[in-house]
C-alpha cells in the first residue's frame, strides 16, 4: 500500500482536501452497527414500553441528523448537500440487540461515508441513551462500511463481519 494521506500537505501539515477539480457523480454508502444488551431490554424496546419514548423512531431520526452535521463533527470532512439518508433498524433476537443500517446519498464530489458511518454511531449512541435506566452493560459494535458507490476509487464492498 503506497498511498499517501490526502489530509496532510508536502509540509506535513493538516488540511482539507481541495475537491474543487473533481467532476460530480452520484456517491452511495452503506454502513452498518449493533448495540447488544439483554434479552429483557430488547423485549422492553419491542414492547414500546421505555420510559423515554419511541427508541427506534427517536434513533432514526437521531441517525438522519447526525448524517447532515457530520461535517460539523469531523473536523476536515466536507460539508455535503445529501439527498438521502436512510436509517434501518432490525431487532435481532439472536443478537440479542438492534442492527442498524444507514444508507446515505449525494452527487457532488466528494463521498458519504463518513456521513454513513455517523448515522450509524449516533443511531446507537441513542439507543443506548434511550436504554440506558434499565441497562447499563450494553455494547455498540462491528460499525463498519458496508458497500460504497460512485467516484473515483469506484465500488466497494465490504463483506468482513457480514
Amino acid at each position: 500500500m503506497n498511498q499517501k494521506l490526502t489530509h496532510i500537505d508536502v509540509n506535513g501539515k493538516t488540511r482539507m482536501v481541495d475537491v474543487s477539480a473533481k467532476q460530480d457523480s452520484i456517491r452511495t454508502a452503506i454502513a452498518r452497527g449493533e448495540i447488544h444488551m439483554k434479552p429483557e431490554t430488547l423485549a422492553l424496546i419491542r414492547a414500546g414500553t421505555m420510559k423515554k419514548g419511541d427508541v427506534l423512531t427517536v434513533a432514526q431520526i437521531a441517525g438522519i441528523q447526525a448524517a447532515k452535521r457530520t461535517s460539523e463533527l469531523i473536523p476536515l470532512c466536507h460539508p455535503l448537500p445529501l439527498t438521502k439518508v436512510d436509517i434501518d433498524l432490525v431487532l435481532d433476537d439472536a443478537l440479542p440487540g438492534v442492527v442498524i443500517t444507514s444508507t446515505a446519498k449525494v452527487t457532488g464530489k466528494t463521498g458519504v461515508e463518513m456521513e454513513a458511518l455517523t448515522a450509524v454511531s449516533v443511531a446507537a449512541l441513542t439507543i443506548y441513551d434511550m436504554v440506558k435506566a434499565v441497562e447499563k452493560t450494553m455494547r455498540i459494535q462491528n460499525i463498519r462500511l458496508i458497500e460504497k458507490h460512485g467516484g473515483q476509487s469506484g465500488d466497494v464492498i465490504n463483506e468482513s463481519l457480514e
